[in-house]
């Protein structure tokens, strides 16, 4: 991280108290974070045992409370619960007079901005939208994930050089977003990260039906080489059977899914379909080859999908 990101000391936060309303694996991993930083976990709530085993881990000799206890102990409130618990929690903790004027109040869910946190905004809190851009496991390994992590913000415009600060002293990268956007943001982390696990996962299990004993020192290159060309080149990265029209392998492809792991077709048909609209709009399907194609993935969705030739170059997973 340059030093042309830091922010001026004179916008730093203070060293503060910080709680933790919710204990999975979000809350825990930012407070100590925050520790590493200079400011006290003082406080955390959590109800199911392993919530409390992931703060004894991350924050030993912190003390488990209720949350409103949290909120009377804390200067700084990270609530970091499930986004469909957020509007609840919020309206509980401020009709229950929890909130005190002054307090940052501070929620990590990805698909809302500040206005969720209108309810405390009128008791006088000061609120934060701070969403990390990564997956969590609940461990200590967290803590040294959220280097260079991108975190989504929005906060009112006076807070916004707090948030930023915030972030930065978690070790991470400040990225502004419209409250507008924030579902847009979401959606667009779920479709890369979470998909992506769906994805991975359901390959191994085809692969080692396959036979193959290691799927994932198999996966691990192939997939690490296609991540970085994705990043680096975006649609011009695009490879493999669709993107050069091999319907007949396409066909195969199906055939095989239909008959070993028939809860796969749908998912492979969509994402095919949508592979094959990205290569056409960037001329890497030629057109000529596009009819057969799309034929395939129709008549794979109606459950007519055929045997088809091998097409292409046999084993290629470009």
């Amino acid at each position: 991280m340059s030093t042309s990101q830091q922010p001026d000391p004179q916008d730093r936060p203070a060293r503060l108290t910080v709680g933790v309303v919710g204990a999975g694996r979000v809350g825990p991993t930012l407070a100590a974070s925050l520790q590493l930083a200079g400011h006290r976990p003082v406080a955390v709530s959590g109800v199911s045992d392993a919530s409390r085993r992931r703060a004894a881990e991350l924050l030993p000799d912190v003390p488990l409370v209720p949350p409103a206890e949290v909120l009377q102990r804390a200067d700084l409130v990270l609530l970091t619960v499930p986004d469909d618990a957020l509007p609840g929690l919020v309206e509980g903790l401020a009709d229950t007079g929890a909130v005190r004027p002054g307090q940052l109040l501070v929620h990590t869910s990805g698909r809302y901005g500040v206005r969720v946190l209108d309810p405390a905004l009128r008791a006088g809190a000061l609120p934060l939208a701070l969403h990390p851009a990564m997956t969590f496991t609940g461990t200590p390994v967290d803590v040294q994930r959220l280097a260079g992590c991108s975190f989504g913000v929005t906060a009112p415009d006076e807070l916004r050089l707090a948030a930023e600060a915030l972030v930065i002293e978690m070790g991470g990268e400040p990225e502004w977003i419209a409250e507008p956007m924030r579902p847009l943001y979401h959606a667009a982390l779920a479709l890369g990260a979470n998909h992506l696990v769906t994805l991975v996962a359901q390959s191994m299990e085809l692969l080692r039906a396959a036979g193959v004993e290691a799927p994932d020192r198999m996966l691990g290159p192939l997939l690490g080489a296609a991540l970085d060309n994705a990043l680096r080149s975006g649609d011009a990265a695009l490879t493999g059977p669709v993107a050069r029209g091999d319907a007949g392998t396409v066909a195969a492809h199906v055939a095989e899914l239909r008959t070993h792991a028939p809860q796969t077709v749908a998912g492979y048909l969509a994402m095919a379909r949508a592979t094959a609209d990205r290569a056409l709009a960037h001329g890497l399907l030629k057109p000529e080859l596009a009819e057969d194609l799309l034929g395939v993935l129709a008549d794979g969705a109606g459950g007519t999908g055929g045997t088809g030739g091998t097409g292409g170059a046999e084993g290629d997973v470009r």
